[in-house]
């Protein structure tokens, strides 16, 4: 067996695309004469020669022709092997960033930071608290961020993400609206109530998703006011403008005055989910998913 060193093998391929030694050893940050030697080695190597050299420069010979067309998968599949190989060492070292939302995570976010830290001495967990989903996605996408604790769907291609926790649905009425004193209402109930729309969301199939539109019976949700912050939508609420559905933890979380949650007893749950993008290093996002599920007890259901 020929063993080939993968700087001999760059640096052919360099020739090989260039066609001129001086450009490859350029593009390579390295002396023409490296090049050269290192073409010469491949070439003892392998016991054939792999470029003719020309007064312009140089010609690939059928066997560099053939080298050429498979060395660049060997490179690159080295390459990716390597990268994984770092995101494994990322398992046990180095810092994962984590964005997460007050309401959302409050509860167990320092918990899961201090677990994985206690788990990997050398990992540090940083966590950053951004006041609306939109600003998590911009963490995540401006890679300020690796991972982020959101309610599902986001509603953008490109993200990975994990359920950790359901949470009811629930609805802020004013305090002397008509539901106001139910223990729970249904979405029939909520049929003619404009919902009022906070402009913090991801994606207008999250904003859809919050609001219940459409309807079961395929009736579009009537729309409220779009507000800037989830404090307006509540503000709006206690002034009777509408009413606004949301994830149980912000029912608990919310100021209250004026308003009051009632769950909605037909309308589906909201996952919360572990968010993250393909730049994350996976063995730690792994860590954490299960450190998250262990912390809310959330449990996949399994189909036999």
């Amino acid at each position: 067996m020929t063993d080939i060193d993968v700087r001999y093998l760059r640096s052919f391929l360099a020739v090989a695309e260039e066609l001129n030694v001086t450009r490859a050893a350029t593009r390579l940050h390295l002396t023409q004469q490296a090049v050269s030697n290192h073409v010469q080695q491949l070439e003892r190597s392998l016991q054939t020669a792999l470029l003719v050299r020309t007064s312009r420069g140089v010609l690939l010979t059928a066997a560099g022709q053939e080298l050429a067309a498979g060395g660049k998968t060997v490179v690159d599949d080295l390459t990716d092997l390597a990268r994984r190989v770092r995101l494994v060492a990322a398992g046990e070292n180095g810092e994962v960033r984590l964005a997460c939302c007050p309401y959302a995570t409050d509860l167990f976010a320092v918990e899961v930071a201090d677990a994985m830290e206690a788990a990997f001495p050398g990992l540090r967990v940083a966590l950053t608290s951004v006041p609306t989903p939109k600003q998590e996605l911009a963490k995540l996408a401006e890679d300020r961020a690796d991972a982020a604790f959101m309610w599902l769907p986001v509603g953008v291609v490109g993200l990975e993400h994990a359920v950790i926790r359901t949470d009811r649905r629930m609805v802020a009425v004013a305090s002397g609206h008509r539901l106001a004193d139910r223990s729970a209402v249904s979405l029939a109930d909520l049929a003619d109530e404009p919902v009022v729309r906070p402009d913090v969301l991801t994606s207008e199939e999250s904003h859809r998703f919050w609001a219940v539109d459409p309807r079961p019976d395929g009736a579009p949700a009537p729309a409220g006011a779009t507000v800037a912050t989830m404090e307006d939508c509540l503000l709006e609420v206690a002034r009777g403008r509408g009413v606004w559905m949301a994830p149980e933890p912000l029912g608990r979380a919310a100021p209250t005055g004026g308003s009051r949650w009632i769950p909605v007893s037909d309308a589906g749950s909201f996952d919360l989910a572990v968010v993250w993008t393909d730049r994350a290093p996976a063995p730690l996002i792994a860590r954490m998913i299960a450190e998250v599920r262990a912390i809310t007890g959330y449990q996949r259901l399994r189909v036999a």
